[in-house]
């Protein structure tokens, strides 16, 4: 019993490892690519109208999104959340099926 509790926790550590990996390569290539088309945007045509904002902001907010669901940052729906319902929901179901 105690093995497949260290594996099981060896298993999960490992998946949010991974997660976390995903996250910053994510991160990393945005700064790397936003930079290089700012400086593309630069060098083209001086910052008279900044494309590359675009770029930045679209990949910004899938950025964030990905750092929310990595880092559990949603308080409506995130794990904790998720773990209280499940135990409502299986009290409420204890509840019920002690009536029957």
């Amino acid at each position: 019993m105690e093995n497949s509790d260290k594996e099981s926790k060896y298993i999960r550590a490992r998946e949010r490892v991974e997660e976390l990996k995903k996250f910053y390569g994510n991160l990393t290539s945005y700064v790397l690519v936003i930079t290089g088309l700012g400086l593309i945007n630069y060098f083209t045509n001086h910052f008279v109208y900044a494309w590359f904002l675009w770029a930045a902001f679209g990949w910004g907010i899938g950025i964030i999104f990905h750092a929310i669901k990595t880092f559990d940052l949603n308080p409506f729906f995130g794990k904790n959340w998720e773990k209280r319902k499940i135990e409502e929901i299986m009290r409420d179901d204890e509840q019920n099926n002690k009536w029957k």
